[in-house]
């Protein structure tokens, strides 16, 4: 298997599973808890100010001595385009008025790409986590070589065999392979770019075969079969996200988990009506409506997303949660609600086929 005993000893970790970043639902104590159970946890800290994500990094420590991962975006930055989001608003007024408030006049760019946060590179290099990914692409050479020379392990995803190899060429040592059926934001480096949208299992046996480094595969993998399964294509670990969602120590708000023990589960869609990028969720209004023959482009990654937030937010309030985000995977009909420790017990017993 692709170098998984020595690459599980980079990591720092016992168990071959990874708790997926998931930026809005991972929390410091979900993190802690998977690491402390074997795994590698891990913070999405890609929306967050620079001085909320130390404060997150610094809270999982408190709670682990054990390694964890934190993820960064590393997007092409934001181009705003005042008519395409004059559009987009304009194509979301009747969702607004129908959680009663007037379209926002403008939207913008609520954070910062990794590529041009300065900040956050700093505070990196000063807090060293054990384990640092990447998702969208990948930061300037320089960085990369100084979170390497701080010691750091380098993850980054990659949905193709062309941003497999720049990940190879850059000195990233190991590749989340994202399969077609992973919850959340596809993290292709160039939206724009024909999508092959490769299964998981695909993906994995071309990057174990035509790519030197580590694989670790996500997208669809929810038990110890997946894990299992995902180990014998010759993955060296398993990342798994919307499994987790449902752990008490997730930051999902009561609509998304009940929505995920729901019906609703079973139907999940790939859009970028809710952030401007390619991202899988339960199919709601917003995705429908954004999907609607006629429909313009949405606004820029994450420009959109400032809609999508402000309509949500205004939604909710009245009980309506029809435009929230609520990322899942294919596999989320098989989401358990179990503590993070709990789970990764039933994991590792299903796994080694207890």
């Amino acid at each position: 298997m692709h170098g998984t005993p020595s690459f599980l000893t980079r990591l720092g970790i016992q168990l071959p599973i990874i708790q997926a970043p998931m930026a809005g639902v991972s929390t410091p104590e979900l993190a802690a808890a998977v690491s402390n159970a074997g795994g590698l946890g891990s913070l999405g800290i890609g929306p967050s100010p620079v001085e909320q994500a130390r404060q997150m990094i610094e809270q999982t420590r408190a709670l682990t001595s054990r390694p964890f991962n934190v993820n960064l975006f590393c997007h092409a930055p934001a181009q705003p385009d005042a008519a395409r989001e004059a559009a987009w608003l304009q194509h979301l007024a009747p969702l607004f008025a129908e959680a009663g408030m007037a379209p926002p006049s403008t939207i913008k760019a609520g954070y910062k790409s990794f590529i041009e946060d300065e900040q956050a590179f700093d505070m990196l290099l000063e807090l060293r986590p054990a384990v640092v990914s990447f998702h969208f692409g990948l930061p300037a050479a320089e960085r990369i070589d100084a979170l390497r020379q701080a010691g750091i392990c380098l993850l980054a995803t990659a949905t193709n065999l062309r941003e497999a190899r720049q990940v190879e060429q850059a000195g990233i040592d190991a590749i989340v392979a994202q399969g077609i059926e992973a919850g959340g934001h596809r993290g292709m480096f160039d939206p724009m770019a024909a999508d092959e949208q490769l299964s998981t299992s695909v993906l994995v046996r071309l990057l174990v075969r035509h790519t030197n480094l580590p694989v670790i595969a996500a997208g669809g993998i929810m038990d110890g079969a997946g894990i299992r399964g995902a180990l014998e294509l010759g993955a060296a670990a398993a990342q798994l996200g919307t499994a987790f969602i449902l752990c008490p120590e997730s930051s999902a708000n009561a609509a998304y988990r009940q929505a995920l023990q729901s019906e609703r589960a079973g139907t999940t869609r790939l859009s970028a009506s809710l952030s401007g990028r390619p991202a899988r969720g339960m199919l709601n209004r917003l995705i429908s409506h954004g999907a609607a023959a006629g429909s313009p482009p949405p606004a820029d990654y994450p420009i959109a997303y400032d809609a999508a937030k402000q309509l949500n937010a205004a939604a909710s309030q009245r009980g309506n949660h029809e435009f929230a985000a609520q990322w899942a995977g294919q596999g989320a009909p098989l989401a358990r609600e179990l503590p993070a420790a709990e789970l990764m017990q039933r994991l590792v017993a299903e796994w080694r086929g207890a």
